[in-house]
């Protein structure tokens, strides 16, 4: 099997340290970190915000569920209102 070793990784990081020198490296390292950081947070919100979207379901389709009787007094619940069509 080919692997690489610990000494072509060493390598590998002096040239890319002598290509880009370390401050420019500390400023992507922080960046990525930054970036990482507000993903993390963003995702947070999401969960959150479909949380409370789940919470609310229930009370919006009990609201919206409309209440018709037919002709013999039976009570119809999420009656048609309009027809759709589509197309193949």
């Amino acid at each position: 099997m080919m692997g690489i070793s610990i000494w072509q990784l060493l390598i590998i990081l002096l040239i890319v340290v002598v290509l880009f020198g370390t401050k420019k490296l500390r400023n992507i390292g922080g960046d990525l970190g930054g970036a990482i950081k507000n993903f993390r947070q963003s995702m947070k919100e999401g969960e959150l915000e479909a949380e409370e979207t789940a919470a609310s379901k229930p009370a919006q389709a009990q609201s919206q569920t409309q209440v018709a009787k037919d002709d013999d007094g039976k009570i119809i619940e999420g009656q048609v209102t309009e027809k759709q069509t589509t197309k193949v």
